[in-house]
């Protein structure tokens, strides 16, 4: 398959949810050449359709939006109970009490709809594959239809889509894999080489990356272009918090670890108090877990306490720096 039409610069800005994906940010992004990103997780429709709107008032250039697949894992509510428990303790330190369980389709068919019937140039799925039907209909209204995989097999589930986003074990954020399992991550250029053997799709390779050199390697391993997200939340563009901003920039954060102690999804985050304390007790449950634990994050974060929140960041996270995102996408490229 060869390339459907693409920025000039091979440099996706990875979608962050939760705040990071902004319209400055996405816009910044495709003005400089690449390929700049939204993020409908967690919002409603009508702000995910905002967000689409202030961007076009921003740039003329292609941009994307990324929606979240519904989960349908099963859960233990028991277990998500037992952890809510866990957490009273900390909750009330922090005035709050845990929250519980909500919707769990996060508003995919309301968001799909809507984006249907004025999508942007590029929609990309995390978290699953939609069906060939869903696909075909966004490929005849003429947008570039991306998929998100963790593994050779999701890749071949994935077929039906444009391009595929190659996402390896180092990456920043929720793991996009179509399963909550506890499978190990496959890093990004082993899983790389496997997909580009089982197919044609151009492929955009994400996961640890920070440098120039970094996008070069994956440009030479076979990738169409390079995603990064975390090397972008500390640009003076991103929503991010100012307490993950700094974080990303302290000394005392040396490592980064995968964990559900967040969300009940795997994900990788600066290694911090609640994640050490918490991990290990975290079920397999998304988004049940996500909504008990954000009563303490938003807490957290308005105390201006790193060690009670979501740090999402990937091994790259000591290259992210307060550059302007234009500025950023060019030297990412090797200009």
């Amino acid at each position: 398959m060869t390339l459907p039409p693409w920025p000039e610069l091979p440099i996706v800005q990875a979608p962050m949810a939760g705040g990071p994906s902004t319209p400055a940010l996405a816009a910044a992004v495709s003005d400089a050449g690449g390929l700049g990103f939204l993020a409908a997780g967690y919002k409603t429709v009508e702000a995910m359709r905002a967000d689409i709107a202030a961007t076009r008032e921003l740039t003329s250039r292609p941009f994307g939006m990324n929606v979240f697949m519904p989960s349908d894992d099963e859960i233990d509510p028991v277990a998500v109970a037992a952890y809510r428990d866990r957490l009273l303790p900390a909750a009330e330190r922090l005035g709050v009490l845990p929250g519980t369980p909500g919707a769990r389709d996060d508003g995919y068919e309301a968001k799909v709809a809507d984006l249907l019937s004025a999508p942007p140039a590029f929609v990309s799925f995390t978290f699953g594959c939609p069906s060939a039907d869903l696909i075909g209909a966004f490929q005849d209204s003429g947008t570039v239809v991306i998929v998100t995989v963790t593994t050779v097999e999701e890749a071949r589930r994935a077929s039906a889509a444009d391009v595929l986003c190659v996402q390896g074990g180092e990456a920043g954020g929720h793991r996009g894999s179509f399963a909550n399992t506890s499978d190990d991550p496959v890093p990004l250029r082993t899983l790389l080489q496997g997909v580009r053997a089982v197919t044609r799709q151009p492929l955009i390779a994400a996961g640890g990356l920070g440098t120039a050199a970094d996008v070069a390697d994956v440009l030479a391993l076979g990738a169409a272009a390079a995603q990064l997200g975390t090397v972008f939340v500390r640009c003076p563009e991103s929503g991010a918090s100012a307490v993950h901003k700094a974080a990303l920039a302290d000394p005392r954060f040396t490592a980064t670890a995968m964990t559900r102690a967040f969300s009940g999804r795997l994900a990788r985050g600066l290694v911090n108090r609640f994640l050490t304390e918490h991990s290990a007790y975290a079920p397999a449950a998304y988004p049940d877990v996500h909504f008990v634990t954000s009563p303490l994050r938003k807490a957290s974060a308005a105390q201006g306490d790193p060690d009670g929140v979501n740090l999402w960041a990937g091994e790259s996270f000591r290259n992210a720096t307060e550059t302007p995102a234009g500025q950023l996408v060019a030297a990412l490229a090797g200009g």
